[in-house]
């Protein structure tokens, strides 16, 4: 909601506000999945060294997480740059 007014805000001053809110989008994005990324690259370790004989499935999980985390993130990504290129 808060980028919307500054979008428009931005179109009525002229400002090219919309230029800031999407790097801001995508950097915000980037921060975050990396910040999810190595949450669940921590908590797998972890569960590994609680009890090694589960390590295909954790490292499966693991997987299939991380690339739904990044996934997310790009999703989030190509939509500040879409602001840019509209």
């Amino acid at each position: 909601m808060l980028s919307t007014i500054l979008l428009q805000a931005g179109e009525v001053a002229g400002l090219g506000l919309g230029y800031g809110v999407a790097a801001l989008g995508a950097g915000l994005a980037a921060i975050g999945a990396g910040l999810g990324i190595g949450r669940i690259g921590g908590s797998a370790l972890e569960s590994i060294a609680r009890q090694p004989e589960a390590v295909g499935d954790i490292r499966a999980n693991m997987i299939l997480t991380a690339a739904l985390v990044e996934g997310a993130a790009f999703f989030a990504m190509v939509v500040g740059l879409l602001v840019v290129f509209k």
